[in-house]
């Protein structure tokens, strides 16, 4: 599994909308677990690497670095 290039603070799609509406998700956290904020309402989620590299669809917009 090619390993997608995501990094702190982008902006992904993932394939499955959060149930607020909004498909857009910034990356607040990452190591073993990365955690993501709904840029709608603003709840947070952690969920495992793989996981996430897993379900995420696209990203966005890159960080400023």
């Amino acid at each position: 599994m090619a390993d997608k290039e995501f990094g702190l603070n982008d902006i992904v799609e993932m394939k499955k909308p959060h149930p607020c509406g909004e498909n857009k998700w910034k990356i607040i956290r990452m190591g073993m677990d990365i955690r993501i904020k709904c840029m709608g309402c603003d709840h947070s989620v952690m969920i495992p690497r793989k996981t996430f590299a897993k379900k995420m669809k696209k990203i966005l917009e890159k960080a400023e670095e």
